[in-house]
C-alpha cells in the first residue's frame, strides 16, 4: 500500500501533459492523499484501540485497491482527486493497526525489532514504486500500471482476512463490554503532554521531508537537474530507498544494543539535516556522484522513523498506543502534505520570473531543511523512559 504514496511521482509531466494542469495542481493532487492520511490518523488511532486493527486493516486494503483502480481509468481531474482520497482513507488505515497488533501481541523490546522489519516492508513498496514501476509504466503504459497495482491490492485484502482471522481463529471485530475512558478526556491529557507534541514534531522532520519529496518531486528534480530519463531518474530515488530498506532495522538494532531509544534517534536526525543542507551548499546540483551518497543517507535517516513507535510504545499504556500513534503518525505525514504544494509554488514561481529550473529546484530544496530541523528539535524534547 505505501507504494500508492509515491507511485504517481512517477508520471508527475506525463499528468501535467494528460490533464493539461500545472505543476501546483499535481503537488496538490499528489499531496491530497498524505493529507486525508493525515487528517484521519487520529481517528482511525480511536477505532483501532476500540474495535480492534483487524476488520480497519482489512477493510483499508481494499478502499486503497479501489481508489488506484478508480485513479488508473479517470478522464476527469475531479475522478482524480476523489481516486487519491479513497486511497488515503484506506492507506490512513495501515501503520495504526499494525503497530497495535505488534504492541499487543509482543513484548517491548520484540515490538522495537519487529517494527523495523514492519517498515522494511514497507520500504519494500516505495521500492517497488521505483524502477519497477518506471519500467512497468514505460512498458504497458501508467493506466494499465495503476490497475494492475489496484487488483493486487484488493487480492491482498483477502490474504489478510485469511492470516489475522481464519488462521488464528480471531474475531473480524473486537467488541468488549466495558468502560472506557472517554475519547476526548484521553486526547486532552495526551495532547497536555510535552512527550506528544516531541513525537509529532520529529515524525514532522523525519518523514515529512523525505516522502514529501520522493512522492512528488524526486523524480522530476533527476529529469530536469541531471537530464535524466524517468527510468534513469527512478533509479536515483531506488538508491535512497536502500537506504530506507536498511535504516529500519538498523536503527532499531541500534536501539536494543544500545538500550536506547533517543541517543540513536538524534544521530540520525542530525545525518537527515547534513544531507539535505549539502544539496543547498551545492546551489541544489551536487555532483551526481555525492548526489547519489545524499540520497542513501536521507533514506537511511528516513529508516529511523520506526523509533518514534518505539518510544510510544515504551512511553505510553497500550490502551492509548492507537491514538498516541496516529497522533504521531499526523505529525510525519502533514509534512508530506506540505512539501510537495510548496515545493511547486517555488517552481511555478521561478519558471513564471525566470525560467531557470535549476534556480528552482535550488530554492524549493530549502523546505526539506527547514523539515529537519524541526525534527531534530523534536527529537531533542524526547525523554526517555
Amino acid at each position: 500500500m505505501s507504494s500508492q504514496r509515491t507511485a504517481p511521482g512517477l508520471i508527475t509531466e506525463q499528468m501535467m501533459i494528460d490533464f493539461n494542469i500545472t505543476a501546483v495542481t499535481v503537488g496538490l493532487l499528489i499531496s491530497i492523499q498524505f493529507f486525508v492520511y493525515t487528517v484521519l490518523q487520529i481517528p482511525m488511532g480511536i477505532l483501532v484501540d476500540r474495535y480492534g486493527p483487524n476488520f480497519i486493516l482489512i477493510s483499508g486494503a481494499m478502499l486503497t485497491g479501489i481508489g488506484t483502480i478508480i485513479y488508473s481509468v479517470s478522464k476527469l481531474e475531479f475522478f482524480l482527486f476523489f481516486a487519491r482520497i479513497l486511497t488515503g482513507v484506506g492507506d490512513a488505515t495501515v501503520w495504526v493497526s499494525v503497530v497495535l497488533i505488534l504492541g499487543q501481541w509482543f513484548t517491548g523490546k520484540e515490538f522495537t525489532r519487529l517494527i523495523g522489519i514492519a517498515s522494511l516492508m514497507g520500504n519494500m513498496g516505495y521500492l517497488m514504486a521505483t524502477v519497477p514501476f518506471s519500467l512497468l509504466i514505460d512498458s504497458i503504459g501508467w493506466r494499465l500500471s495503476f490497475l494492475s497495482a489496484g487488483l493486487l491490492l484488493c487480492l491482498f485484502s483477502i490474504f489478510l482476512y485469511i492470516i489475522l482471522i481464519q488462521n488464528t481463529k480471531r474475531k473480524l471485530f473486537r467488541m468488549e463490554n466495558i468502560k472506557r475512558e472517554k475519547t476526548w478526556k484521553i486526547m486532552r491529557r495526551i495532547l497536555s503532554k510535552r512527550h506528544a507534541w516531541a513525537l509529532f514534531f520529529c515524525h514532522f522532520g523525519v518523514v515529512g521531508a523525505y516522502v514529501g519529496f520522493i512522492s512528488s518531486w524526486g523524480v522530476p528534480y533527476a529529469m530536469n537537474v541531471y537530464n535524466m530519463s524517468r527510468s534513469d531518474a527512478s533509479q536515483l530515488m531506488m538508491i535512497g530507498l536502500a537506504g530506507a530498506l536498511i535504516g529500519s532495522p538498523l536503527a532499531s538494532w541500534i536501539a536494543n544494543s544500545l538500550q536506547t531509544i533517543k541517543k540513536p534517534y538524534i544521530i540520525f536526525h542530525l545525518l537527515l539535516l547534513a544531507s539535505w543542507s549539502v544539496f543547498l551548499f551545492f546551489h541544489g546540483r551536487p555532483p551526481f556522484y555525492l548526489t547519489m551518497i545524499l540520497f542513501f543517507i536521507i533514506g537511511l535517516a528516513y529508516g529511523s522513523n520506526t523509533l518514534t513507535f518505539a518510544i510510544v510504545r515504551q512511553s505510553f499504556p497500550i490502551k492509548e498506543a492507537g491514538i498516541v500513534s496516529g497522533y504521531a503518525n499526523t505529525g510525519g505525514f502533514l509534512g508530506a502534505i506540505l512539501l510537495p504544494s510548496i515545493f511547486g509554488k517555488v517552481l511555478d514561481h521561478f519558471a513564471m520570473i525566470s525560467n531557470n529550473v535549476i534556480e528552482g529546484y535550488f530554492y524549493g530544496l530549502i523546505t526539506p531543511v527547514i523539515f529537519s530541523i524541526i525534527g531534530l528539535l523534536g527529537v531533542a524534547f524526547l525523554s526517555e523512559k
